[in-house]
């Protein structure tokens, strides 16, 4: 058979597409279980700096000590051991209907479709209690699902920080939301005030002279989308339908 024949030719690159199969799912196999670990690595990171806790020089397992891991009933706002919370994952179980429900257009201002039954949220916790917590929030913004977590003071309503680890968002204008500076005009916002849920984000700039200013946080210059879908996406996770009634326990004294 001569080696310009089409049936070689076919044969060659058959050959040649079995063999790249193989290696790049061998590949894939034996590489699986590092591309695990550093994707908890990842999580742990974007944890630790959304409470301001990340410190350079510090193995972050290490400063992940500090960390309780805790699963919340969001109908009841109770902290459960339905799930075990090593191993669950919040995301998987909103998109299956037996761990989560279906919402409402007109209560799911975050548009997430649907919400899972339980959520995942982090505790750091010293001798008097609870010193921060740190809560998983979504919602989208112009082009993407914006997943990111929300931090708040010991006192349950000053903000801690905030940090968003996934999003497609334009490079520039709704990409802002990875911008240091931005992040830090979230540092010490009220998110409520006397249990009402008064914290927002604008579209332009809070005037800090005005009354309201300590729960206003400035908006993302051309990004008017990206703005008002982190405005929804926290309002809503802040709300009576995400952690507010854990929230609500916890300033009763629960625990």
């Amino acid at each position: 058979m001569g080696n310009d024949s089409i049936s070689k030719t076919f044969g060659v690159a058959l050959a040649l597409c079995i063999v790249c199969a193989v290696v790049v799912s061998s590949a894939a196999v034996i590489l699986r279980p590092t591309q695990e670990v550093n994707k908890l690595l990842d999580l742990k990171t974007n944890i630790l700096a959304s409470a301001g806790l990340l410190r350079e020089g510090v193995a972050i397992e290490t400063q992940f000590e500090q960390i309780s891991t805790r699963v919340v009933d969001l109908e009841t706002g109770r902290f459960t051991d339905a799930v075990d919370a090593a191993s669950y994952d919040q995301r998987k179980a909103s998109k299956d209907p037996s761990m989560s429900v279906a919402l409402d257009p007109k209560q799911d201002p975050a548009k997430i479709k649907r919400r899972a039954n339980y959520a995942t949220v982090y505790l750091v916790e010293g001798e008097q209690g609870i010193e921060k917590i740190i809560l998983p929030v979504k919602g989208y913004g112009l082009w993407s699902t914006l997943y990111g977590f929300l931090a708040l003071e010991a006192d349950l309503q000053t903000v801690a920080g905030i940090g968003f680890y996934e999003h497609t968002e334009t490079p520039g204008l709704g990409g802002e939301i990875d911008n240091p500076k931005w992040k830090a005009g979230w540092i010490g916002k009220q998110a409520y005030n006397q249990g009402e849920l008064v914290i927002s984000v604008l579209k332009g700039k809070a005037d800090m002279s005005r009354a309201g200013s300590e729960s206003q946080i400035d908006g993302l210059a051309g990004a008017t989308l990206t703005t008002r879908g982190v405005d929804n996406l926290v309002r809503y996770w802040l709300g009576d339908e995400g952690f507010r009634p854990l929230i609500n326990y916890l300033k009763a004294g629960g625990a």
